[in-house]
């Protein structure tokens, strides 16, 4: 039996025919999920779509929530809001991401949707990030109702592949920062309107559960077991489900698109546009934006009603190939074309392998690789969002830190997949840390970041290995740079960017490595596209709809701070980097709800000292409404030693539960632990 809720804060104005209604999914422990469902007004059974989040339906996500679940449901689905275990206002308690526990509420939330009376059984999964994720997660453990899934800036490989490692080094930038985030986000309340007068005993049950899970991802150093959990990439066969996958060349996992085209078996397309991390209708910088919506739509109509859509008369994929601009934190939306691989890997690229002294400009011999510190200042954010300041700036500063091959360009080309690089390098230390920027250099001098990759020298024969290199002997070191779809144009100049630092992207060693590199042993293989104008002609998208979003109202900062700044402290020799990451900040609802969101993470390193890098972060969130009120601060930090990391966080939470109320402090922890340093 489940009890039908109030839908608080969703829109008055639904489309037409469309009713919303929140109930609870009970799970087979008797832990109760709290859910949302948009369904058309109609007594005949229809086929259900799935997303399923940690980041609360009733308020958080509600924005978002608001553009596409009931555009569904008006064009004949159910569609579906679930909040996992332990957050949001739903029962238990959250343990760690993509958890064991998660997936199997998950097949359990499945199996519900396709047993109730007004489903025909056909369940359909999306998501972004998050929900993308454990979309793929779930099609990979085929539950029978799961009949598609559109799975947009995901990842099928949790270790290299996500916030935590790159190229089995330790990501500085978001291992830090999403640990915090996290630790904030479920440290929030659930709603009293939905679990009613017990709502601060059940927060503070919460809080106590809670645990930082950065000190367990940082327990997990190479591509072990609990990495593999969850990885779809660990055996693409398990995917019965049809799989439309989505990225942009501005999101970090954008790689798992071209895999999952290349891999799965089951009936699978590719779209990869020049989006950041966001859903590709919401107009979010850069654009071009598409009819997203309706792109899924003829999915979903396809595997889940039987219609032929034409989807599978669809290139395999659909690549955006931008233009060559000047270098901007910000583009509002790239120039460029699309263009599509009737399979991939595609017979239209050509693999065009050079070697390193080619770039050289007729320099002969080794060069030496030791770059200082602050390499990396300009990385930009490891997750744009679309905000002003996410995209990488102009890279001269970050190429003069860097050893730089230079291929003048004669006439123009496309790359379209992955830039493979090969070092042969020498080393002085066992430990050493590659990053290589390819980059566009305009006639005027000014560097464009194409893409890059990075890769744990001791990481070298595989993720799951721990080689260290032998000081003194010359080692080939493959590093794969991130995909990307481009044009180099005439006159302009090719530019590979070599580095042994790269902060905050990538924590460094605790010892700082020189490396030695020989261009001649080395070399760079581009994937030049050619293509077939005929298909890229048949490449059509409608222009971007959704349904009326919430109208909410947004709650500037009293004293803003800058978004981005990088200063240097020239007497101590210390690089400070202080972000704003932007997730949403204040807002007020239309049901009454104040939501306040600051937070700030900083990160510094002093030239020629590794083990003087910190990453730091602080959240302050609070909720009100007239008969109640609920706020929390968090911290969180993270340094190392050239032995062990450090990381310290912090919680202190109150409430106030009643008009005339005293405000409570709730609850008030501190959590440190080390973690040995063994390989990252």
């Amino acid at each position: 039996m489940t009890a039908s809720l109030t839908a608080i804060g969703v829109p008055g104005g639904l489309p037409p025919g469309v009713a919303v209604r929140d109930e609870w999914i009970p799970m087979p422990d008797g832990v109760r999920l709290h859910t949302r469902i948009w369904s058309p007004v109609t007594d005949a059974p229809v086929p259900v779509l799935l997303e399923y989040l940690p980041y609360r339906l009733d308020d958080w996500t509600a924005p978002r929530d608001s553009e596409r679940h009931p555009w569904y449901a008006a064009h004949g689905y159910a569609s579906v809001r679930v909040d996992i275990r332990g957050t949001g206002s739903s029962d238990g308690f959250f343990d760690d991401e993509y958890s064991e526990q998660e997936l199997r509420d998950g097949e359990a939330v499945i199996a519900w949707l396709a047993e109730q009376p007004w489903s025909t059984g056909a369940v359909g999964m999306f998501g972004i990030s998050w929900g993308g994720f454990n979309a793929l997660q779930l099609a990979a453990r085929a539950p029978a109702a799961l009949k598609a899934i559109v799975t947009v800036c995901s990842t099928d490989d949790r270790y290299d592949n996500d916030v935590h490692y790159v190229g089995g080094a330790v990501l500085g930038i978001d291992m830090a920062a999403w640990g915090a985030t996290m630790f904030a986000f479920n440290s929030r309340p659930p709603r009293p309107e939905v679990v009613g007068p017990s709502w601060v005993s059940r927060w503070r049950e919460r809080l106590d559960a809670n645990r930082p899970m950065t000190p367990v991802w940082l327990s997990h150093q190479t591509r072990d077991d609990y990495w593999r959990h969850g990885s779809a990439s660990e055996d693409y066969a398990d995917i019965s489900a049809a799989v439309l996958a989505v990225g942009g060349w501005a999101d970090p996992y954008r790689d798992a698109v071209l895999r999952l085209v290349e891999h799965v078996d089951a009936p699978v397309k590719g779209i990869v546009g020049p989006w950041s991390h966001q859903y590709p209708d919401r107009g979010l910088a850069p654009g071009p934006s598409i009819g997203f919506l309706q792109e899924s739509l003829r999915w979903w109509d396809r595997w889940l009603r039987g219609v032929d859509t034409g989807v599978e008369q669809e290139p395999a994929l659909r690549a955006w190939i931008n233009d060559p601009e000047p270098p901007a934190s910000y583009y509002a939306e790239r120039t460029g074309r699309w263009v599509g691989a009737t399979a991939w890997p595609s017979t239209s690229t050509e693999p065009r392998v050079l070697p390193l002294d080619t770039l050289r400009g007729g320099r002969d011999g080794a060069v030496v690789v030791a770059s200082p510190e602050e390499t990396g200042a300009d990385a930009g954010r490891f997750f744009p969002f679309g905000n002003a300041t996410d995209l990488p700036p102009d890279q001269r500063a970050e190429d003069g830190r860097s050893v730089c091959f230079d291929l003048p360009v004669e006439e123009s080309f496309d790359l379209l997949g992955n830039v493979l690089v090969d070092l042969s390098v020498t080393s002085d230390q066992p430990r050493a840390t590659v990053t290589v920027r390819l980059c566009d250099v305009a006639p005027d001098g000014s560097s464009t970041l194409v893409t890059r990759g990075v890769v744990n020298a001791a990481r070298r024969n595989g993720m799951d290995r721990d080689d260290p290199l032998e000081p003194g002997t010359s080692t080939v070191v493959p590093v794969r740079l991130v995909s990307t779809g481009h044009r180099f144009l005439a006159g302009h100049r090719l530019r590979l960017a070599v580095s042994t630092s790269y902060w905050p992207w990538v924590w460094p060693h605790g010892v700082a490595a020189a490396l030695v590199v020989d261009p001649a042993a080395s070399s760079v293989t581009l994937p030049v596209w050619h293509g077939d104008p005929a298909v890229d002609a048949g490449i059509r998208f409608e222009d971007p709809v959704r349904s009326t979003p919430l109208a909410i109202t947004r709650v500037e900062p009293t004293e803003p701070l800058p978004q981005r700044t990088v200063t240097h402290d020239v007497e101590t020799g210390e690089w400070t980097l202080d972000v704003d990451p932007g997730y949403g900040g204040g807002r007020v609802y239309p049901d009454g709800l104040v939501f306040s969101e600051d937070a700030r993470e900083t990160y510094r390193i002093r030239s020629g000292d590794p083990t003087s890098a910190s990453a730091a972060s602080r959240w302050a969130i609070g909720l009100s409404q007239d008969t109640w009120a609920a706020r929390l601060e968090t911290t969180s930090s993270v340094t190392a030693s050239a032995e062990a990391f450090s990381v310290v966080n912090t919680v202190r939470a109150w409430a106030r539960d009643g008009v005339d109320a005293a405000e409570e402090l709730v609850a008030e922890h501190t959590f440190r632990d080390e973690v040995p340093r063994e390989s990252a």
